[in-house]
């Protein structure tokens, strides 16, 4: 069988290499035909057994292989880093002109020039005014759908609080710094001390949303301004407001900044008076100070609080708090006696100064109130509450004042 198939290859071969077309395909890459078949044309055709040499395949250049398959489909663009991470609009858009750049800011955080149709995200929280304890109650509950800030398509949030006008360290309140999210939930309260009714009718909330970089500066997300004068007083009202550039009130924000420049705050403090009608002595508490002037390079103040009972009655009318580091809003919660009269009380004024501790230099006046017969307003109001609720703690609130600054500092 082996022998049979073998010599059926041999045939069909050898038939099929006999066979020569008719007309042979000229083509301009063929070989040329070689010089013994042109000079004897009749013995070829004489010869039918003689076979034509086959056709040669076809041959092309390098630079024609190279050619082909080069670009077997359509060109794509290079892919973005921002492709990789897409923004969901899952809210509707602001309109246009509704955002400019913001120039209010701290220089802690840095504006991304992003476009001004870009969604920022929302945020949640709670304000309760508490006008019996002159307190603001701002709970941040959450914020949803922020900006991704960061190369992870996440960002590292917290929120920062202001009272304007005059947003300085003195009134500034943040949140802790949750990581890696883009819809953080808080949860925290953060508290306004000293403020009172008319500061509601005055100041404006703002509320900034950034990113924290560890390695850079933070990043400024968006922010979101409420009037306190739409807050009725034990009122405690929900928010959930969109994230924006810069809030549309920002103009008139600015004119009461500049009506009110020239009152300089110099801080408030909290006092607690109360006559001890056994022990026959004046209970001074100086309980905290809120919304000091920073008095150092750092932007803070090293305060403490000086009490003098007027007219001098030695070293035992002359106290002093501790230093508190560091901090323009300290808490002392400390108490000091001066034994006196009744009688004699009503004719004292009691003098309180807040200085700025500065170590080997002399002290700087930050403020002061006098609380006495020949004070006026709520000063005067003051006492005359403690010399009638004797054996009662009266708290008051006061604005510190020039009243009490040296002509020259002395180092204490």
């Amino acid at each position: 069988l082996l022998l049979l198939w073998c010599a059926v290859c041999v045939l069909v071969i050898h038939m099929s290499v006999s066979k020569a077309p008719p007309h042979p395909p000229t083509s301009h890459l063929a070989l040329p035909p070689s010089s013994t078949s042109s000079s004897a044309p009749s013995s070829s055709a004489t010869s039918p057994s003689v076979a034509m040499p086959p056709p040669s395949p076809v041959k092309i250049s390098m630079q024609e292989h190279f050619a082909i398959n080069v670009c077997p489909g359509p060109i794509l663009p290079i892919p973005q880093i921002s492709d990789f991470f897409p923004r969901f609009h899952d809210y509707p858009w602001f309109k246009d002109g509704e955002k400019t750049a913001d120039n209010d800011g701290d220089k802690d955080e840095a504006f991304d020039s992003d476009d001004e149709d870009t969604y920022l995200g929302t945020l949640e929280f709670n304000l309760h005014f508490d006008q019996d304890n002159n307190c603001l109650h701002c709970t941040i509950h959450k914020a949803k759908g922020l900006k991704a800030m960061d190369s992870n398509g996440l960002a590292d949030p917290y929120v920062k609080l202001h009272l304007l006008p005059g947003a300085s360290k003195a009134n500034k309140l943040r949140t802790k710094t949750l990581k890696n999210t883009l819809n953080p939930v808080w949860n925290e309260t953060l508290v306004y001390h000293g403020i009172t009714a008319a500061d509601m009718t005055t100041k404006t909330l703002r509320l900034c949303v950034c990113d924290m970089d560890r390695l850079g500066r933070n990043e400024f997300i968006g922010e979101v301004r409420v009037a306190l004068k739409k807050l009725k007083e034990g009122e405690n009202k929900r928010y959930n407001m969109s994230l924006e550039r810069i809030a549309q009130n920002k103009e008139s924000n600015n004119q009461t900044v500049e009506q009110g420049a020239e009152e300089e705050e110099r801080g408030r403090i909290l006092v607690s008076l109360c006559y001890n009608t056994e022990k026959g002595c004046l209970l001074v508490g100086i309980i905290r100070c809120a919304h000091l002037a920073a008095m150092d390079s750092n932007g803070y103040s090293d305060p403490f609080v000086k009490i003098v009972l007027q007219p001098d009655m030695g070293k035992k009318s002359k106290y002093k708090t501790s230093v508190k580091k560091k901090t323009l809003n300290p808490e002392f919660n400390e108490e000091f006696s001066y034994e006196v009269s009744l009688d004699h009380l009503a004719k004292k004024t009691l003098e309180i100064t807040v200085w700025d501790y500065d170590l080997g230099m002399s002290n700087d006046f930050i403020g002061g109130v006098e609380l006495g017969i020949n004070a006026s307003g709520q000063r005067l109001r003051h006492w005359f509450d403690c010399l009638k609720n004797k054996g009662n703690k009266v708290e008051y609130w006061h604005t510190l004042t020039q009243q009490g600054a040296p002509s020259n500092d002395k180092p204490d």
